[in-house]
């Protein structure tokens, strides 16, 4: 074999290693493109591409009239391809960027059209496909957008890309906020009703499908989601917004009066235990109060006099005491404390009177004293009425009720009992003591509160809610109508009279005042008071109830005097506005044997304009001391002044006795309230000037 013959044989054989190496790489590339080419396309799409969750608009939360509380409103951010198909030719950009820079600038009026002009071609330059133009601009601002040149050639050909998100808003701002309450990423379940109703809000979110671009960004493949979001479901909720906002107004108003930490106001429509108003305010800084906190239904505390509608309850359930029996009031001495009562002894009075008058040392000597020896039976009332569990909230955050048996190590056999009695050595909210109330008002049935009514998607109710019943009877009809009419008299003569009492209808409740504890510090560190009034409206036919509760008000820190007129003022509104209770007080009153009202001695002229612009005759007679028969009239008589003698004022009111004895030249010196009853110079008798002449009043 010859030299060239070995070469040509090397060479085939070099040939042959690369043809066979080649074929190897042409299996492989076979085998990668056809076996594991899905495979691997998936892989780098996964890498370039993804699907995004796009929000659902959630439902909407409306008032027990109607009235929109909270709503999604969708705002958009809007972005720009720089290198769309549209723009794609550089005269076609250039020639409609100066256009799009100046109309940006007039619209939204932030920048000039010279700054836009720049950004956009800069952006240009450096190929960016996902510019940011606008964040947050609403529907109307995004069709506004449109009609701008380049951005109106149309879907895909100008370069805008929009993206929609919803924004929360509540159009009557802070009106009943924390209980609409809110979602937010930091509060796993929400707050309030926004919280406990996510499923039903929230509703189905949707897809995109997204594509990374240069600096990471991911940008919308498509213009439209590939799947639509589903909304929300609707919730009618039982706030009535015009008795929140007087309760939101009357409370703020006192706190800042008061100068107090915190307030809370609940008003609940008594058969249907459906709450029409939750007013929760914080102080924040000098006359400023926020909603913060709920304590509405979490503020747990000693609930203190309040409380004694429970204590008396027992009682009279057990036959222990009556209405009539006698008690004696001031002091009562407990080993190593005496409980007192905080304005004085009024002596030996009847059980209603120290109801009516809020004696701490008659109720805690009447339940020691028939309870000490078997101290379980008087917590077993307590526990069967289920004070000690909690309601059942529609609304998350319900604080867990403290109420004591003898069984708790805690429990102190001389000193707990006592306690209990008015309202201490106990946590219950300002909830959970006003449905025991509104529990006497709606004839013993104990029902739990609720917010929700309904549920409704697409105008169709899907699902409704009813108030659960608790306690079909909380005690018996003979104790029910005692401790009524206890609550009532707390009103007419007790310690709600002053503020709270209002003639035209009756109210039944009571005033409460209890020390605050300050953490471990006890009740001595730093004493703070809780004032509060719970009751119902109209006393006879109950219709609502509410309590006011006011935590460390500074200077007076009764119940009745800090809480009560919160509790009137927003009573007083909700009477006036609601044609069923007035008619309801009409029609009782005109049931009442056919009276007129007492004529007051005074300018006669001025009276009978009065009585005839209220269709009642009047007849010229000498006083009347007692009601007149309507068909005879008012009485009354002329009033003769004689210079230089006394006049008589006998049944005048205070401004008008002031009035003429003021002109005879006498110093009047008053006692009392009320009409003239006596004076102390005799009508008739000369006037030295300048002489003092008592007049008493009743």
């Amino acid at each position: 074999m010859n030299i060239r013959t070995n070469i040509l044989l090397r060479v085939y054989a070099a040939f042959g290693i690369i043809l066979l190496f080649a074929c190897a790489v042409v299996a492989k590339l076979v085998h990668v493109q056809v076996v594991q080419g899905p495979k691997y396309r998936a892989m780098a799409k996964s890498f370039s591409t993804k699907y995004i969750e796009v929000e659902a608009s959630r439902g909407n939360i409306y008032a027990i009239d109607g009235s929109l509380l909270a709503t999604s409103v969708p705002q958009y951010e809007v972005r720009m391809d720089l290198l769309a198909g549209g723009i794609e030719d550089d005269k076609v950009f250039y020639d409609k960027v100066d256009s799009l820079g100046f109309a940006l600038a007039n619209y939204f009026k932030d920048k000039s059209g010279r700054d836009y002009t720049r950004k956009l071609r800069n952006a240009r330059q450096d190929g960016q496909r996902y510019f940011l133009i606008k964040r947050n601009i609403t529907y109307q601002d995004l069709k506004a957008m449109k009609k701008f040149p380049m951005f109106n050639l149309g879907r895909y050909k100008g370069g805008m890309i929009t993206i929609q998100q919803n924004k929360r808003i509540l159009p009557f701002r802070d009106l009943a906020a924390r209980t609409i309450g809110y979602k937010n990423e930091n509060v796993k379940n929400g707050v309030g009703l926004e919280g406990a109703y996510g499923q039903y809000i929230n509703g189905e979110s949707g897809k995109r499908l997204v594509q990374r671009i240069s600096g990471g960004v991911w940008m919308p493949v498509n213009e439209e989601d590939e799947i639509s979001p589903k909304e929300g479901a609707d919730i009618i909720s039982t706030i009535d917004i015009n008795i929140q906002d007087l309760a939101q107004n009357a409370l703020q108003k006192q706190l800042i009066k008061s100068d107090a930490h915190h307030g809370a106001v609940i008003v609940m429509e008594v058969a249907t235990g459906e709450i029409r108003a939750v007013a929760n305010f914080t102080k924040v800084s000098e006359g400023v109060y926020k909603e913060q906190f709920n304590y509405a239904i979490a503020g747990n505390q000693d609930p203190g006099s309040t409380f004694k509608l429970a204590s008396y309850m027992a009682l009279l359930e057990d036959k222990l005491i009556d209405t009539n029996t006698l008690i004696e009031t001031g002091t009562y001495k407990i080993p190593g404390k005496i409980i007192t009562d905080s304005h004085g002894s009024i002596g030996v009075v009847t059980v209603k009177k120290a109801f009516e008058q809020s004696s701490n040392a008659a109720i805690a000597k009447l339940i020691n004293t028939n309870y000490r020896f078997r101290q379980s039976k008087f917590t077993n009332h307590l526990y069967d009425w289920h004070l000690n569990e909690k309601l059942g909230l529609q609304i998350p955050g319900e604080a867990e009720p403290v109420v004591k048996n003898p069984k708790n190590t805690s429990w102190n056999r001389n000193m707990t009992l006592p306690q209990m009695a008015y309202g201490y050595e106990m946590q219950l909210t300002p909830l959970k003591m006003l449905s025991f109330y509104n529990a006497v008002a709606n004839n013993g049935n104990y029902i739990s509160p609720i917010f929700v009514k309904e549920i409704r998607r697409l105008g169709n109710t899907i699902e409704t809610f009813k108030t659960r019943e608790i306690n079909d009877k909380i005690c018996s009809d003979v104790t029910l109508s005692k401790i009524r009419a206890m609550l009532e008299g707390v009103v007419t003569q007790g310690s709600g009279k002053l503020n709270v009492y209002n003639p035209l209808y009756n109210i039944a409740g009571k005033t409460g005042t209890a020390q605050v504890a300050d953490g471990n510090k006890g009740y001595k560190a730093n004493k703070q008071y809780q004032a509060s009034f719970v009751g119902y409206f109209p006393a006879e036919k109950p219709k609502y109830s509410m309590i006011v509760v006011i935590n460390d008000p500074k200077g007076l820190y009764y119940g009745g005097l800090v809480s009560g007129p919160v509790f009137k003022e927003v009573a007083d509104h909700i009477f006036a506005s609601d044609l069923d209770m007035i008619n309801f007080v009409n029609t009782k009153q005109s049931t009442i044997a056919n009276k007129n009202p007492k004529a007051k001695q005074g300018y006669n002229k001025a009276n009978n304009m009065v009585y005839n612009g209220f269709g009642i005759k009047t007849t010229l007679a000498k006083l009347s001391t007692d009601d007149a028969d309507s068909n005879s009239g008012i009485a009354y008589k002329e009033i003769f002044k004689r210079r230089g003698v006394v006049p008589n004022v006998t049944g005048m009111g205070l401004k008008d006795a002031l009035y003429v004895l003021g002109n005879s030249g006498l110093k009047p010196v008053i006692s009392g309230s009320g009409q003239v009853t006596n004076q102390s110079i005799l009508a008739g008798t000369s006037i030295i000037k300048g002489t003092k002449i008592l007049i008493a009043l009743q």
